[in-house]
Order: C-alpha cells, then structure tokens, then sequence
C-alpha cells in the first residue's frame, strides 16, 4: 500500500492532469466552464473521488455529473497514458458546493460590513 504522502501526490497528479483534460481535449458542451475542486484517492488505488464545480453553480451540476460519468471511460484512459501507475483507480464524481457556499458567506459579510 502506498504512504499516505504518496497517495496526497497521486491525488494532486490526477487533479493538474484531469483539469488539464476538461480543458483542451473534451468537447462536450456539458463539460464547459467547469473545474476540478479535489481529488482524493483510496489506499488500495480502487477508486479515485473527484470533486468538481462550475462557474454557474449548482444549477447544472445534475448535467455536469451525468456528462462526467458519459466520458469517465475517456478521462481514465488518458490519465492512465499520462500518469504511470500500475493500477489505474476507477473514477467516482461528485459536487463541491464549497465555492459556492464560500460565495454566500462572503456575500453576508460583505453586507454585515455594508450595514455598519
């Protein structure tokens, strides 16, 4: 099994490697404007957990996920052709809503400040 600082640096592979990838090589329109939050990955290198969000919010996020689970098959053989690892981990997607939530409480402070 792979040390924990090992396992935090494979996770921050995927992260560069992947966002690079939604970048330059996806063409699908439900994948646009969006950006890979966190990525953290099991000790076994079973499962990769992907965290994303988008510029819009939450609104397209049931779309944004069903787009990422339509191309994981294409996102995991390009990663596995970028990174060198003897087992590729399958990918699991899910919501962030931290930028967005971070958004709000922002949002509330500007106007508790406003209101001083």
């Amino acid at each position: 099994m792979p040390s924990k600082v090992r396992l935090e640096r494979i996770a921050d592979r995927f992260k560069q490697e992947l966002s690079e990838l939604l970048l330059r090589e996806i063409s699908d329109p439900r994948l646009h404007q969006i950006f890979v939050t966190d990525v953290t990955v099991d000790r076994e290198l079973a499962f990769a957990d992907i965290y994303v969000s988008a510029v819009e919010g939450s609104a397209r996020s049931a779309e944004i996920l069903e787009g990422l689970n339509s191309a994981s098959g294409f996102l995991r053989r390009a990663l596995a052709a970028r990174l060198e690892l003897r087992l590729m981990p399958r990918l699991r997607f899910h919501w962030d809503p931290t930028p967005e939530n971070a958004d709000h409480i922002e949002k509330l402070l500007a106007s508790l400040r406003k209101n001083e």
